[in-house]
């Protein structure tokens, strides 16, 4: 099911399969917007709780929207909140109206609805707004995924029925957790009130892969060919393979982000903790080959001593080199979809991958 496409935005296109560098708080931690984009990204993503909490929706007016306050030139999706409500807050109230809770921040009461989020989003000015849904948890009973899948689809009717920014689109969301039956119902139900695109919500949130990979394969062919399809907070490379063979054409994830913080770069054979002590006196790149600025200019040892030594230059490398290799690894994607051979391709690289 892997294929190729191009999403087309006011901003620019973004060419499929994509992944889309995370900027939650209107940044991809450590980089500029002009080193976001010459690392190959064509879209981020920013997020509507945080943004909504700090530094609220009047200051970001008052800049002009989210792509003049943070200086980012081309498409942005925002998530639509509705996923920190449910895992951040512990003390929160969901309805059929919305979910009334308190910020993580400072325990300030707050309410998000289909309506207000569309208004946040709105003001955000984002060029893809997500529909405000509940994304169920895992584990979860059967009756308590129900419960999120009708109000997934009641609130998207009324997301697509709110005011939006010019030239901003609503994606629809899937919801179901891990129950084949509930996630069909969802798509029935999500892809009948005919948004731009969808995505699939409620995984990679506890489940085993393999439960994953299983409802991937069942609910993407119900989803219209000829929209794009999103797997929400997915980005780890064997993921973003698997995805992809399963008709997936955009991807999120702080992944490779996060952990470029912790001192871990992600390499095409496996992930390589630079700050283990058996790179003290490593000269050599993180890679051999890699055509990242931090591969060309550093060594292991000179990184293993930044993070040693508590230096911001070194978060800063490894998250280039991280969204160097990820945004690489989906170019040789739709590559090897272009040229035929996307199984061979893949099945190459979980020779030489370690998980």
């Amino acid at each position: 099911m892997a294929r190729l496409g191009v999403v087309h935005t006011s901003r620019g296109k973004i060419h499929t399969p994509a992944f889309m560098p995370v900027g939650t708080q209107a940044t991809v931690k450590t980089l500029t917007p002009e080193e976001v984009k010459g690392l190959g990204a064509e879209i981020i993503l920013s997020n509507t709780y945080h943004l909504y909490l700090r530094p609220g929706m009047e200051i970001i007016r008052t800049a002009g929207g989210l792509h003049s306050f943070m200086n980012w030139p081309g498409p942005i999706l925002t998530d639509s909140g509705g996923f920190q409500v449910f895992s951040l807050s512990k003390l929160r109230k969901i309805t059929d109206d919305g979910v009334y809770f308190r910020s993580h921040l400072d325990g300030s009461k707050h309410f998000i609805g289909p309506e207000e989020s569309m208004e946040i989003q709105r003001i955000l000015g984002s060029d893809i707004a997500m529909a405000f849904d509940e994304c169920s948890p895992f584990p979860c009973s059967y009756e308590e995924a129900l419960t999120g899948v009708k109000r997934t689809t009641l609130w998207a009717e009324r997301c697509l029925k709110s005011p939006h920014a010019p030239g901003q689109v609503v994606f629809g969301i899937v919801q179901g957790s891990v129950y084949p039956e509930l996630r069909a119902r969802s798509a029935l139900e999500i892809t009948g009130l005919d948004f731009p695109g969808y995505a699939v919500g409620g995984l990679s949130v506890g489940e085993p892969k393999p439960i994953m990979y299983e409802i991937l394969e069942s609910t993407t062919p119900l989803l219209p060919e000829n929209k794009p399809r999103y797997l929400m907070g997915v980005g780890t490379a064997d993921c973003l393979w698997e995805g992809v063979a399963r008709g997936i054409d955009m991807f999120d994830c702080v992944l490779p982000t996060r952990i470029a913080r912790n001192g871990t770069a992600l390499t095409w054979r496996g992930k390589v903790v630079v700050r283990n002590a058996e790179y003290a006196d490593d000269f050599s790149p993180i890679e051999d080959g890699c055509g990242c600025y931090t591969c060309q200019h550093y060594s292991k040892a000179y990184l293993r001593h930044l993070f040693h030594a508590g230096e911001i230059l070194g978060p800063r490398l490894l998250t280039i080199h991280n969204l160097y290799f990820t945004l690489s690894l989906m170019e040789k994607i739709r590559q090897s979809i272009r040229d035929g051979c996307f199984e061979k391709e893949k099945e190459a690289f979980f020779k030489q991958y370690e998980m």
